[in-house]
Order: C-alpha cells, then sequence, then structure tokens
C-alpha cells in the first residue's frame, strides 16, 4: 500500500517575477501601415483574404500570438513583486495581506480620507504604489 503524504504549507511571500532575461517582442504594428500614411500603427488584425499578413508570410511583420504572453504566475504583478489593490476607504486596507498585497489609493479619493488611509497604511507597514500629491491640512 502506498501512504499518503501530508502537503506542507509553506509560508506567504512575495510573488518575484522570475530572473529570466527579457525576450524582445516584436513592435505589433496594422497592415500596410507601413505603406500609407492615412492607416496609423495602432494595432488591428488583418482579415483580407489574400492579406500575407494573416496568412503568415515571411518577410512580413509578426502577428500577436499566445506565445509571447508572460508568464502566468508573474502576469498583472507589479515591478515591486507584489498584486497591486485598489483601496477607496479604511475598510478595504483591513483585507490587504502586507506580503503578498500593495495598496494604490483610489484617484477618486479625497485629499482628507487620503491622509486617514496613508496614516492606517504606514502603520500596518504596507507598501502604497501612490503616495504623493497630498499636502497636510
Amino acid at each position: 500500500m502506498s501512504k499518503k503524504v501530508k502537503a506542507v504549507k509553506k509560508p506567504a511571500r512575495k510573488l518575484l517575477k522570475p530572473k529570466l532575461p527579457k525576450r524582445k517582442t516584436p513592435e505589433f504594428v496594422r497592415s500596410d501601415s507601413w505603406r500609407y500614411v492615412r492607416v496609423k500603427e495602432r494595432w488591428r488584425t488583418a482579415r483580407g483574404i489574400d492579406s500575407k499578413m494573416r496568412l503568415r508570410r515571411k518577410g512580413y511583420r509578426k502577428l500577436p500570438s499566445i506565445g509571447y504572453g508572460a508568464p502566468r504566475k508573474s502576469r498583472g504583478l507589479h515591478p515591486s513583486g507584489l498584486r497591486e489593490v485598489l483601496v477607496s476607504n479604511l475598510e478595504a486596507l483591513k483585507t490587504i495581506d502586507p506580503n503578498k498585497q500593495a495598496v494604490r489609493v483610489a484617484h477618486t479619493v479625497g485629499a482628507k480620507k487620503r491622509i486617514e488611509i496613508l496614516e492606517k497604511a504606514k502603520k500596518r507597514k504596507l507598501l502604497v504604489l501612490n503616495p504623493r500629491g497630498i499636502k497636510p491640512i
């Protein structure tokens, strides 16, 4: 008979982005934007039946594909390695884990409440991503 192994719970830590060399993703530009001034470079998918880009012909620009995506664990993380949490009141600060999450104060928060949130975050040793812009009253 096989023995059951108990899962050991690891302590919470920052989700650090892996130290891999960055792959350079190509600039994805709209088809024929290099040919006509009226066609801007902003990405639009090629839809024409004879489109060489859509057919992925050699010598034409690359199309976005799933292979260019970031690793799933590091996707959506702040460069500090923490997940961003949007905070608009003091109650929301209570649910934040300082080891895994960072605070971003919502732009709709006024000066008075913003100061309160920043003070409370400092006491809990939370990282605030946008602390600037407020002078004490």
